[in-house]
């Protein structure tokens, strides 16, 4: 009887609390896991739960995680960039371009100073006249694809010095794939700066009401200016990562790229609509859209398809984010 009555007294409780938990901040999780057990059950006879497979996941979600790490800062800010793809792209063959030419320490510096440049002059039209970033970043896209791909004349620029494949993406630390350093480093710092630092918080500030933050003293302007200049850096590094690990520069690397990294910080947890960030939501979501594509690669289906799915965990992301 005692036993009875402490049952009816708790269970209200516990039903109370379980209602009242908003699973969209865990659903990242549950996703991942889900489709892990699924994919390891249906595709273990090819392969799927071999240790150099596994690995592969996360080598490829290195490149997209570096941009959408970044991409958690512009969304968090309540914008968005549409470039980072094409960026990526055109960073590869300047850098390989340079190298070629003067070397190995100039080549890094023109790589790292494409991203600089677009994401500059994104973040100024945006900041300063006001431009919505979804159209300066959208021409911006085209604008970086197109000059890619004219000053390479559509070929493969290719990269022969070893030590800076050895750096970019293409050897290892130990067992370590050099690829997974790099994403470790962008997400231990991206969890520093969005949750331990003042600029971290006035990026969500800003994001979240604007003039709100203005009126706290928040510049937003210049906030919204340095979440883009640093998205285009990202993208920058991402393409100089897989310049690193594909041996070439081409003006194809990182299309799409866009897509999955927004898809990644959406499905991570951050709102569409800004005023929030989760970092390794983020690095989660990476991992799920690579987890997602190798899955579908060893179930046999064609790049066709993969689009399909891909494009259909880009709806079911923004309407994950959809406002409460």
């Amino acid at each position: 009887m005692a036993s009875s009555t402490v049952e009816t007294a708790v269970s209200p409780s516990l039903v109370r609390r379980v209602s009242q938990v908003d699973w969209r901040r865990y659903i990242i999780y549950i996703a991942f896991v889900v489709i892990f057990i699924f994919f390891a059950a249906f595709l273990g006879q090819e392969g799927f739960l071999t240790g150099n497979n596994l690995v592969n996941i996360f080598r490829q979600a290195a490149t997209i995680t570096v941009m959408a790490v970044a991409m958690t800062f512009v969304i968090g800010c309540a914008e968005i960039d549409l470039s980072v793809g094409s960026i990526a792209g055109l960073a590869s063959v300047v850098t390989a371009m340079t190298i070629a030419a003067y070397g190995l320490v100039p080549g890094i510096i023109a790589g790292l100073a494409v991203g600089a440049l677009i994401g500059g002059v994104n973040g100024a039209l945006v900041s300063t006249l006001g431009i919505p970033s979804f159209l300066v970043t959208l021409g911006m896209m085209g604008i970086a694809f197109g000059l890619a791909q004219w000053i390479t004349a559509s070929a493969p620029q290719p990269i022969i010095d070893e030590t800076y494949i050895q750096i970019f993406g293409g050897g290892n630390v130990g067992p370590i794939p050099g690829l997974i350093i790099w994403m470790t480093i962008a997400v231990v710092v991206g969890v520093v700066v969005l949750n331990r630092t003042k600029f971290g918080r006035q990026v969500l500030a800003t994001g979240g009401n604007r003039q709100a933050a203005e009126y706290a003293g928040v510049k937003t302007k210049r906030m919204k200016f340095y979440v883009l200049l640093i998205s285009g850096m990202a993208a920058s590094l991402a393409g100089m990562l897989y310049a690193g690990r594909l041996h070439s520069g081409r003006f194809q690397w990182g299309q799409g790229d866009e897509m999955s990294a927004i898809a990644a910080v959406i499905l991570g947890g951050t709102s569409l609509y800004g005023g929030s960030g989760a970092i390794i939501g983020t690095l989660f979501g990476s991992l799920l859209m690579s987890l997602i594509n190798n899955g579908l690669i060893l179930a046999g289906l064609d790049s066709s398809q993969q689009q399909v799915v891909r494009g259909i965990i880009i709806i079911l992301a923004v309407a994950l984010a959809r406002k409460k």
